[in-house]
């Protein structure tokens, strides 16, 4: 049995116990913990296949660059602060950098407006070379300590002669990080632009290369025919071939993840690509002064909800 100047008491000290805890939301209170943050540098292929459209946001049809950007900004917005984030752009044979990585919360605003404006007009040449542009990458990042995040359709243009493939003997293992392959695995025709940039259609058999023809052939010469070693060596029959159209080449992707010791993860879902990249294996701990404003504000809306809560099925006894 309480009486009802006990029940007054017991609202006056609920509410200044809340009084005394919102006061400690002004000297915000922190705490010494060790957490996960992440450090990586995205080296993004802006070539023309990267504008092949197979994606969705929504029901809204988005290209391969756009799908990218989008799945970079939602993760942009998830990664814990004191995590950083480096930009660059892969066309022809190179990747250059735009940025170094930059920690996310105080660069937030220029990281997300970075990813926005990144654009396949940005390319400085029209060739795609996947293996020499990621080797160039592994190269750039050697010396920091990153994660390297490359991401791609693998569509080799023109095709790769297997006599010249990439060696990446001395780097294997050098520079951690990910192969990200983009894109849907049903071939879709690649958008042409014309020289102001404007939808034209999409490109031919004609348009494009369908075969290698850098260096010597991969074939004995008696195979090929019309062979000559000067004038023909890769013959005289016209090359056929589905090079105008895209597909995510995924298991080219993975022949290259394993010979740089990089993970490979295909991008089916921004969200799921985004928890793989927060995974412990690219997490290092760090310990750091974490906010916990939230536990004062917790008590103070615990005692201010207190006194409006009667106390139990209880008759107050009048004094």
């Amino acid at each position: 049995m309480f009486s009802s100047k006990t029940y007054q008491d017991y609202r006056f000290f609920c509410l200044a116990f809340a009084v005394l805890a919102m006061l400690a939301l002004w000297v915000r209170p922190t705490q010494d913990q060790a957490r996960p943050v992440y450090n990586y540098t995205f080296i993004i292929d802006i070539t023309r296949s990267m504008n092949a459209t197979d994606y969705k946001i929504g029901d809204q049809p988005v290209s391969r660059l756009q799908y990218v950007q989008y799945s970079l900004r939602g993760l942009l917005a998830k990664l814990p602060c004191q995590s950083k984030i480096g930009l660059g752009l892969f066309t022809e044979r190179r990747a250059t950098l735009l940025f170094e990585p930059i920690e996310v919360c105080q660069g937030f605003n220029e990281i997300d407006t970075a990813l926005a404006k990144v654009d396949w007009r940005m390319a400085w040449a029209a060739d795609s070379r996947i293996a020499s542009g990621l080797l160039n990458s592994l190269t750039l990042l050697q010396q920091r300590d990153t994660n390297l995040v490359f991401m791609t359709d693998g569509q080799e243009a023109p095709p790769v002669n297997p006599r010249y493939r990439s060696d990446f003997s001395a780097l294997k293992g050098k520079v951690p990080g990910m192969i990200v392959g983009v894109g849907g695995l049903q071939a879709v025709p690649i958008p042409k632009f014309n020289t102001r940039g404007e939808p034209d259609g999409f490109y031919r058999a004609d348009d494009v290369p369908q075969r290698s023809t850098f260096g010597e052939a991969d074939l004995n010469p008696e195979k090929i025919p019309g062979y000559n070693a000067r004038n023909a060596p890769f013959g005289d029959a016209t090359a056929v071939g589905n090079e105008h159209l895209s597909a995510l080449q995924e298991s080219y992707l993975q022949d290259l993840s394993l010979a740089t010791g990089l993970s490979y993860q295909r991008l089916t879902s921004a969200d799921a690509w985004a928890d793989a990249l927060q995974s412990p294996t690219f997490a290092k701990q760090q310990r750091l002064h974490v906010d916990v404003r939230w536990q004062a504000a917790s008590v103070a809306l615990f005692c201010c909800l207190l006194v409006y809560v009667p106390l139990g099925k209880m008759r107050l006894k009048a004094v």
